[in-house]
């Protein structure tokens, strides 16, 4: 399956809207050309094909005459990794030029693991309308996943049943927050089909995924799922011991006792500037610290290892650490600029919905941002096959 080429784009543009066509006059709005990407994503037709979104032609296909302008193709590039759109979208966003009209053309391809979600409502095209799935037809779309190409953390365990989730927990914290309320409220599935939905359930078995977020023991089934914290008194690890705890549990709750340990272990001095005005400032941007060992648990890898991630707090610094290297599109080099590919699409989707990544692709900028205005040095980043490595030196 591939994108289209231009002379293909031509024809598309020159047909009428239907299931695999839409035209916008312009991107004002953003809630309908999420729901379009997001129909177009989940293919209810099975065509197998892209659909594609035509920004700056109006519904006869006459050009609207819009400045095609590189912060228009960033926002509608920026569409795909927001977090509105569960899991992420594959699409492409070019400025195209046909029979002398400029415009915007988003490709998206057929999601592998579909429905996907925007804000919580699975939205499919019907002919040249997009619409809310029913619960019948995110049945159609669940039922044509590939089992081949999910991911580790979306593979079933076989092993495992439903009595190895808390599903009273499932019901009252996860789904509210994952799907619309008045979707929930309409719904009369079974708790199996709602979570087969949502990705967490295959075949019967629960998914890596759903134990780690949601299991009655997580560790049992992933004995890596973990977060090691070491409070060291001095600047080696040699050093004495102030504080050690391993944050075990569901995933909420290591990320919450995590942030809590962050917060304690934060010093703020104070600065008398004037007479009346006194500047407080911590040794660490608490943001900073927070969005980075959100990294190191969302982007490790749970697969042939058994190894926590580390949070080393020093005298003079912290070290985050994250078994297994780095995955997909991202090297070095682009890992600066913001690209950012997911080695766990499912672990990611519920801390995005848990309210622990709210902007994807976003951590390690904010980060460095919230150093430089806290007057830290940028963190130091090391790479190898095994882990990724990031180290926070404090204030000067």
């Amino acid at each position: 399956m591939t994108f289209y080429t231009d002379s293909e784009i031509a024809a598309l543009l020159a047909s009428s809207e239907s299931d695999l066509v839409e035209r916008k006059r312009s991107a004002s709005d953003s809630n309908a050309i999420r729901r379009n990407i997001c129909a177009f994503a989940n293919d209810l037709p099975a065509r197998g094909k892209p659909g594609v979104l035509f920004v700056g032609v109006e519904d006869d296909g006459s050009c609207s005459n819009i400045d095609v302008t590189d912060e228009l193709l960033r926002n509608l590039a920026l569409m795909r990794s927001d977090g509105s759109i569960q899991p992420f979208p594959t699409m492409t966003v070019d400025q195209k030029t046909v029979n002398g009209c400029d415009m915007a053309v988003v490709q998206v391809m057929p999601a592998t693991n579909p429905p996907l979600r925007y804000k919580g409502r699975a939205w499919i095209k019907v002919g040249p309308t997009v619409q809310q799935a029913s619960p019948e037809e995110e049945q159609r779309l669940v039922e044509r996943r590939v089992a081949g190409q999910r991911s580790f953390d979306m593979r079933p365990v076989s092993d495992a049943s439903l009595d190895d989730l808390d599903l009273e927990y499932v019901s009252a914290t996860y789904l509210p927050s994952a799907v619309a309320r008045e979707v929930l409220e309409q719904n009369q599935r079974p708790l199996p089909q709602q979570l087969r939905s949502l990705r967490l359930l295959h075949q019967g078995l629960p998914a890596l995924g759903a134990l780690i977020a949601f299991g009655r023991d997580p560790q049992y089934w992933a004995p890596g799922a973990y977060v090691q914290f070491l409070r060291i008194a001095g600047v080696s690890l040699t050093d004495p011991i102030k504080n050690s705890k391993e944050l075990t549990g569901k995933l909420e709750d290591v990320l919450r006792r995590l942030q809590e340990l962050i917060e304690i272990n934060i010093s703020v001095s104070s600065d008398v500037v004037t007479h009346a005005r006194e500047v407080r400032k911590p040794d660490y941007p608490i943001e900073a610290l927070r969005q980075l060992s959100a990294n190191a648990v969302m982007h490790r890898s749970y697969e042939n290892t058994n190894s926590p991630s580390r949070v080393y707090w020093y005298d003079d610094r912290v070290e985050i650490q994250s078994p297994g290297g780095l995955y997909g599109n991202v090297t070095p080099t682009n890992i600066h600029e913001g690209v950012t590919d997911y080695r766990n699409p499912l672990v990611a989707e519920i801390m995005h919905h848990l309210g622990f990544a709210q902007r994807f692709g976003l951590g390690i900028q904010l980060a460095k941002t919230r150093l430089k205005d806290n007057g830290n040095p940028p963190p130091e980043f090391s790479f190898s096959l095994t882990h990724v490595s990031v180290v926070v030196r404090g204030l000067p």
